[in-house]
């Protein structure tokens, strides 16, 4: 797990926030409301500052959506700035109509953990359609993404300290319902397939914390592998643990919340994704700008390596599209989203982004 400091930086970045939640008076345009009528990935522009909105029909650039301002409805809708920046992964609500997103306010692209006193956090929402941000809820502490609940009643989210939490806030006005008390430097929260439990990826204690969504209790804690960063769903009754230190993947079966196999890599993963037309489990490989994909054999009970074919540089999180044919994977240091036939394993697009993509969500 590679540290950051920041406690050096944290005064003047405070201080800089203060700043930027000054009046933007030198340039009082009013923030022209878009029109993402159409399926679209939204991928987020970590250094700057954005999202990049992609037509499917045509894997092209249609939209940008500035994460830096925001129509101040109290000034005839004016752009001000919204103080935030280093935006990191995106969600969308069940109901397709608004993006949640999580800021860190720091790159975490080369880790997830160490020296984050004094740094706090953010979610910031945009709909989908418009890509007006309506809302920016500050945390105490820095956050690794903002996920919804299954029925979009509640935003989920964690705080990436030593004694770590899960806040769930309530998606309609915005009040804090509940704080969970999880491991140490939880990063990504997710949702089972169903969404009856959520997982908290523990980093510093290589743990996941399992909750049961609905009564916010803690159900169990599993021991993974070292450093995890994510528990990512499948359609398959299984939790996909991205651990970046341990160079592999944990699986954690739902239904019995327990782990049940581990998949050794021999590189440090970026991100995971099960496809279910393929019965095929996609690892991102950053440091060799490759996505890796393994096939469960029935046979022998096991994960078995298929192959591994080649994106952009800092391959990191895949999204696929609703019939999973289609996948695309954001390139953090190419600046780029490979576009990637499922079938063939073979990419037939790359498509240049913002700086330092990090999350994607497809609206279809």
């Amino acid at each position: 797990m590679k540290t950051i400091k920041i406690s050096a930086i944290a005064g003047v970045l405070a201080m800089g926030l203060i700043s930027c939640k000054n009046h933007n008076m030198n340039n009082p345009t009013p923030i022209p409301e878009l029109n993402i009528n159409y399926p679209a990935a939204y991928v987020v522009n970590g250094q700057s500052n954005d999202v990049y909105v992609i037509d499917l029909a045509t894997n092209t650039v249609k939209e940008v959506i500035k994460l830096g301002e925001m129509a101040d409805a109290s000034h005839d809708g004016m752009n001000m700035s919204t103080g935030i920046s280093w935006p990191h992964h995106i969600y969308l609500n069940p109901s397709k109509t608004i993006l949640s997103i999580g800021v860190p306010g720091m790159d975490l692209s080369a880790g997830h953990s160490g020296g984050m006193a004094g740094m706090k956090g953010n979610i910031a929402l945009v709909v989908a359609t418009k890509g007006k941000i309506t809302k920016i809820i500050e945390l105490p502490v820095m956050n690794h993404n903002a996920a919804f609940s299954k029925d979009g009643s509640e935003i989920w989210t964690a705080q990436m300290e030593e004694s770590g939490k899960v806040l769930v806030y309530d998606a309609n006005n915005y009040a804090l319902k509940k704080t969970i008390a999880v491991g140490g430097q939880p990063a990504e929260v997710t949702f089972s397939y169903d969404g009856s439990m959520a997982f908290a990826a523990n980093g510093h204690d290589s743990t996941v914390t399992i909750i049961n969504a609905s009564t916010k209790q803690i159900m169990a804690t599993l021991k993974v592998g070292a450093d995890p960063v994510g528990a990512w769903t499948g359609s398959d009754g299984n939790m996909y643990v991205d651990n970046e230190e341990g160079k592999s993947i944990s699986i954690i079966n739902v239904a019995t919340m327990s782990v049940t196999g581990t998949i050794d890599l021999g590189f440090m993963p970026g991100f995971a994704a099960y496809n279910s037309k393929m019965n095929e489990l996609w690892v991102t490989d950053p440091d060799n700008s490759k996505v890796h994909y393994w096939m469960f054999d029935n046979t022998m009970k096991m994960w078995m390596h298929g192959s591994a074919f080649e994106t952009g540089k800092g391959a990191h999180a895949i999204a696929f599209t609703k019939d999973e044919m289609t996948a695309y994977v954001t390139n953090q240091t190419a600046n780029t989203v490979s576009v990637v036939d499922v079938m063939s394993h073979k990419e037939t697009k790359e498509i240049p982004v913002g700086t330092k993509p990090n999350g994607i969500v497809i609206k279809e």
